[in-house]
């Protein structure tokens, strides 16, 4: 039998005023939420991913969105060196080539919330970088595989380095 767990739920009461609730009835309408209770919930999550994120080394996960103008010279070079500076913590990226010469780009980080934005800010310093926000939640990824212990047995973990053939 194959049951699933609901999370214990807790009522409470929650006092606006009308010209708030008009808002809050007419945001449930246009984002498609069942309910204000499962709209309420969600914002809830974010203010506390937000403050979360302002204390310092809780690890979370989440995107740096920048939307740059590639044409400017050693940009995108610059950008990808610096996510190879943080290759512990960017997991990936996604370019997306806009109008204009700009580009958007998606890269998907976690790792310690102060350490994640002294990241984006680095990015969003760059000459040449449009636009640019960190956006976290309380989130973390699942290692994909465990990394193998180290060669004195201590069961600490190494980065693996691969070396890439211009041969393909």
């Amino acid at each position: 039998m194959n049951s699933v767990v609901k999370p214990c739920v807790s009522r409470i009461s929650v006092s606006l005023q009308e010209h708030l609730l008009v808002q809050l009835d007419r945001m449930v309408s246009q984002r498609g939420f069942e309910s204000r209770s499962q709209a309420i919930a969600e914002m809830i999550v974010q203010q506390l991913a937000e403050h979360r994120q302002q204390l310092g080394e809780d690890i979370m996960t989440g995107t740096i969105t920048l939307v740059y103008d590639h044409t400017i010279p050693g940009l995108q070079k610059h950008l990808t060196d610096l996510q190879h500076r943080y290759v512990d913590e960017v997991i990936s990226s996604l370019h997306v080539h806009l109008m204009h010469g700009h580009t958007m780009e998606v890269i998907l980080v976690q790792g310690p919330a102060t350490r994640l934005q002294g990241i984006t800010d680095r990015m969003v310093t760059c000459r040449g970088v449009m636009t640019g926000k960190l956006h976290l939640t309380p989130a973390i990824i699942p290692p994909l595989h465990p990394l193998p212990a180290d060669d004195a047995g201590t069961g600490a973990t190494q980065h693996m380095k691969y070396e890439v053939s211009d041969n393909v």
